[in-house]
């Protein structure tokens, strides 16, 4: 169950130099998500990864020594190459959904649907992101947080971009 106020949602959009293959496949294939997904300054230990409708991925995010969290995506939709919806939120090491160490009251599950668009070999990523199944304080939490996960995701996306332009680049090498 979504929440029907679209002042709870969380929506970016960025723009790749990518063809929306490219930019699909590199979104749920096991060996590109450990290079790129996550915030700066951490590296990816991919678990599980099942990427299909009921699938997972859970993933542990190094940041140095002995400091990790592990998160994990149930996916609900893959349709190449242009919709990707799954939910996700941190996780222990065994996959089991638990609320973030230090922001008890985040939400213990986020919807997130990203859309891709292709034109002039460019790509279009619209993720849209929002609290499942929240309590008003969890809701209230998520929407106070959308400054840091512009931030967050900005990042990220900006270490992506750096990514997919080593692919392109080889592919026409």
């Amino acid at each position: 169950m979504t929440n029907p106020d679209s002042s709870v949602d969380f929506v970016l959009t960025r723009v790749f130099n990518a063809p929306r293959e490219l930019v699909f496949k590199t979104m749920i294939d096991t060996e590109h998500l450990q290079k790129w997904w996550g915030p700066q300054g951490c590296t990816i230990e991919v678990i599980r990864h099942e990427p299909q409708p009921g699938g997972v991925f859970h993933y542990c995010m190094r940041f140095g020594p002995g400091v990790e969290m592990y998160g994990k995506f149930d996916y609900r939709e893959i349709s190449p190459p242009e919709r990707l919806v799954f939910v996700n939120g941190f996780a222990d090491a065994e996959g089991n959904r638990i609320h973030h160490a230090m922001s008890p009251t985040w939400p213990l599950e986020v919807l997130n649907t990203s859309t891709l668009s292709e034109a002039d070999g460019k790509t279009t990523l619209s993720l849209h992101s929002t609290p499942l199944n929240a309590s008003a304080i969890e809701i209230e939490t998520f929407k106070s947080g959308h400054a840091s996960m512009q931030q967050g995701f900005g990042g990220m996306y900006d270490e992506y971009e750096k990514y997919l332009a080593t692919l392109v680049n080889a592919a026409q090498a």
